[in-house]
């Protein structure tokens, strides 16, 4: 079977994003940049399926249910002209879990136990938040949402299920994937030629 192309999307900016705490599965909206950032990346995602000569409308659409990421979904759905809604929820693409870290920046969670997040912060990969989960959790359920495709995808999710899929499918590595920046605005596409970014 050929290797689907995932044209893959991060929720825009939000309020807790631009203060720096931790999102993990709380909904938090988007915020008026968050909004720029959907509707820009609904723009490139339009211009690159055109320039592939894709049909938008035989594409599937898949968002992480959180709300940022359907928010972002329905802009950029917007943006190409499709039903806002014509899409699908797959709970496999929420965001990485952070447990009592939740609402905390990292200076907070540090304050609650040193020692743990030190641990984490040398072990990214394989140590999580307390009650949380830990990329490792995340790439194991990103890669059974992969192994499902039967075809070429669009999907809305975080930055956290990218960097799990980066690793799922051998674009990084656990180390160099923790340490990556997943850019909002910007469609990542995911195929047989490598790990692409168009923005």
């Amino acid at each position: 079977m050929p290797v689907p192309t995932i044209y893959y999307l991060r929720h825009g900016e939000t309020d807790w994003n631009k203060t720096g705490r931790l999102q993990g599965t709380l909904d938090i909206p988007l915020n008026a940049r968050g909004c720029e950032q959907a509707v820009h990346a609904g723009r490139v995602l339009g211009e690159l399926i055109a320039h592939e000569g894709r049909d938008k409308n035989t594409l599937p659409f898949v968002a992480s249910p959180l709300g940022r990421a359907r928010m972002t979904m329905e802009l950029a759905r917007a943006e190409l002209q499709l039903p806002l809604a014509d899409y699908r929820i797959d709970d496999r693409l929420r965001e990485i879990g952070y447990g009592t870290w939740e609402g905390r920046t990292l200076a907070e969670s540090e304050a609650l136990d040193p020692e743990l997040y030190a641990s984490r912060m040398l072990h990214k990969w394989t140590v999580g938040a307390p009650g949380g989960e830990t990329y490792l959790d995340v790439q194991r359920r990103m890669q059974a949402w992969y192994d499902q495709l039967r075809g070429d995808t669009v999907a809305v999710a975080h930055g956290g299920t990218a960097r799990a899929l980066m690793v799922a499918l051998g674009f990084e590595t656990p180390q160099s994937a923790a340490e990556l920046y997943i850019e909002q605005g910007v469609v990542y596409v995911f195929g047989s030629g490598g790990l692409k970014k168009y923005g």
